[in-house]
């Protein structure tokens, strides 16, 4: 990756949460350079479906975005998202189109009806202790879900990701996702996203992130990786090379993820390794997907 190649970096964390606007949401951006990144709209609570106006009318250009969500589900380890369900897309693009078709009367572009079908249920852990049959990929049960190579590359790296088959508990990933995919379809034409777009040589981008990866990375641990504090933050920012963000105080985790994580991709854009992790071949791309920073 060419130096310069972006000239902004944007960081959105998500929520898949029920509703229209979300404390969960928060987005941030910074330029080149060394200044903090800035929340945009620091007292709004957003909805998703302004997210999406924001990313196709008011983003600036050359911005690589992050997106605190993944982008698909595991695929790799058994051959296809459902197995044993003729209708299982074939690839992550299709896979975000039936989440965007199945779920097309849910309001505020959630996912219940999806989570729903009976061809689908069976593969999510949901809430009442509905576990379907094929959560896990051994049909055992239990544990955290059926993972993606790249939830794998970031357990080798100190993390512990949970499955996006997981629709429960303060460890869910699940419902974010299949919200987000619902985004990412919308994009179609508009943003690529990167790996299941090639990364073009100019323009806007989009890609997963992990904030927990953006926070080691300024000195935290995967166990301390939620900052609370605007002390700390200013702590993290300056192991990035940021000026403080001026967040005096308490500051929630939300906020403080987008921010830190917008410095991070600023750092980490130009390295050349985490555009071509080892793991990361043309079939993930296309079905699975990668997350930034996952090496």
């Amino acid at each position: 990756m060419r130096p310069g190649r972006f000239r902004h970096f944007a960081a959105i964390d998500w929520s898949g949460a029920a509703g229209e606007r979300h404390k969960g949401i928060a987005l941030a951006i910074c330029g080149t350079g060394h200044a903090a990144p800035e929340l945009v709209r620091p007292a709004h609570r957003w909805s998703r479906a302004e997210v999406l106006h924001w990313l196709t009318h008011e983003l600036p250009d050359n911005t690589l975005v992050g997106m605190d969500l993944g982008i698909s589900l595991a695929f790799a380890d058994v051959g296809a998202f459902f197995p044993g369900w003729a209708g299982s897309p074939p690839d992550a693009r299709s896979l975000w189109a039936l989440v965007d078709s199945m779920a097309a009367d849910d309001a505020h572009l959630s996912v219940g009806s999806f989570v729903d079908h009976p061809h689908i249920a069976p593969h999510f852990r949901r809430h009442g202790g509905r576990e379907g049959a094929y959560f896990s990929a051994d049909g055992k049960g239990g544990g955290r879900g059926r993972l993606r190579v790249t939830e794998r590359a970031q357990e080798a790296q100190g993390c512990k990701p949970y499955s996006n088959f997981n629709l429960v508990g303060a460890a869910q990933v699940g419902k974010s996702s299949l919200s987000g995919m619902r985004v990412l379809h919308r994009l179609a034409g508009r943003l690529p996203v990167w790996p299941i777009d090639p990364l073009p040589p100019r323009g806007s981008v989009v890609c997963e992130i992990y904030t927990t990866i953006a926070a080691m990375a300024a000195g935290r641990t995967a166990a301390r990786s939620k900052i609370r504090d605007g002390g700390e933050l200013d702590l993290a920012l300056a192991r990035l090379g940021s000026t403080p963000a001026g967040q005096p105080g308490a500051i929630d985790d939300h906020r403080s993820d987008a921010i830190l994580t917008a410095a991070w991709l600023r750092t980490a854009a130009h390295e050349a390794c985490l555009w071509n992790p080892a793991g990361l071949t043309d079939a993930i791309a296309r079905t699975e997907g990668w997350t930034f920073g996952a090496r």
